[in-house]
């Protein structure tokens, strides 16, 4: 099944997050609890864990990339 991936809300005042880096490339397969990217708020660097076990299909911004919360950052393809 095919989901989005969204940025978190990370604190009650967060309206976005800077992306810093992938930890799975598109294609990779991951388990729940792996992290998956790590976002910058405030200059603290937090890693967002997977929910479900699946596969990346496709990055939606880039490392570096401001994006704001909830928007959708990758597609997953979920068992």
């Amino acid at each position: 099944m095919k989901k989005e991936l969204k940025m978190p809300r990370l604190r009650p005042e967060m309206e976005n997050g800077v992306l810093c880096a992938w930890l799975k490339e598109e294609g990779e397969a991951f388990s729940a609890g792996e992290p998956l990217f790590e976002i910058e708020t405030d200059k603290v660097v937090n890693q967002i864990e997977a929910t479900e076990s699946g596969v990346l299909e496709k990055q939606l911004f880039e490392e570096g990339d401001t994006v704001a919360v909830e928007s959708p950052v990758a597609i997953l393809e979920t068992k």
